[in-house]
């Protein structure tokens, strides 16, 4: 992802996102579930690195399970890269733990952009204070072994009912997490930021009072003659 692509990202919500991808027929790219654990964190923006959970099987999934260097769970967080975001697919079970904070702690300082799952995180009192972006759709005290079976990392998956392939770019705020298919982040990107240039300044003109008639949308030319001597005063 190019780093201009990544700062006008960073600067849009995800509401934007979701019209700018309708735009381009795309309706299924908001995660149904996650929500963001620590209001105050920073925005999230990265390609996927993706964990996929099945069901648990009790001859398997035992604590023993994590002895082995190359279990899934554990050698995803040793693998995905710095400024990508670990994207977990847990069936939207939230019954166990996706990870907890010492797995996401790791992950921070390794410089993974955040963590979403459509399941749970454990240690959310601590997750909570983390200056780094977490997702999940319940908080999980139980480990993930009694519910999920780690099987593979960085493959297409499902996460809050949306397709993620690796790669994507997976932008969050504090209303949740989008997806975006990696060949249309640059043009999305580009969009949303002129996007909300825009709602900026129809958001200041409703505030003040003015109808949203010949506005929201900008069909009266008299608004986009103001729009223009507004964004030269402003500088966008």
């Amino acid at each position: 992802m190019q780093e201009e692509t990544r700062r006008k990202l960073e600067g849009v919500s995800t509401a934007t996102v979701t019209t700018v991808m309708l735009k381009r027929g795309f309706r299924n790219c908001f995660l149904q579930g996650p929500r963001l654990i620590n209001p105050r964190a920073p925005r999230m923006v990265g390609p996927a690195f993706t964990l996929r959970y099945i069901p648990a099987r009790e001859d398997l999934d035992t604590l023993d399970a994590f002895l082995d260097p190359n279990h899934p769970q554990r050698k995803g967080i040793e693998e995905c890269p710095a400024g990508h975001v670990f994207v977990i697919d847990s069936r939207g079970d939230p019954r166990a733990a996706s990870a907890g904070g010492i797995l996401l702690t790791r992950l921070m300082a390794r410089g993974v952009a955040g963590a979403v799952t459509d399941g749970g995180f454990r240690d959310t009192p601590e997750l909570a204070e983390m200056p780094w972006p977490t997702y999940h759709a319940a908080p999980s005290a139980p480990t993930n072994l009694i519910r999920h079976h780690a099987v593979d990392t960085n493959l297409p998956i499902g996460c809050g009912d949306v397709p993620v392939f690796p790669g994507d770019i997976m932008v969050g705020d504090g209303e949740g997490v989008v997806c975006i298919p990696a060949h249309l982040a640059d043009s999305v990107a580009e969009e949303a930021f002129e996007q909300t240039v825009v709602e900026d300044f129809v958001q200041e003109r409703v505030a003040a009072g003015h109808t949203i008639r010949g506005l929201y949308p900008m069909t009266d030319p008299a608004n986009r003659e103001l729009l223009a001597a507004w964004r030269r005063e402003k500088g966008r």
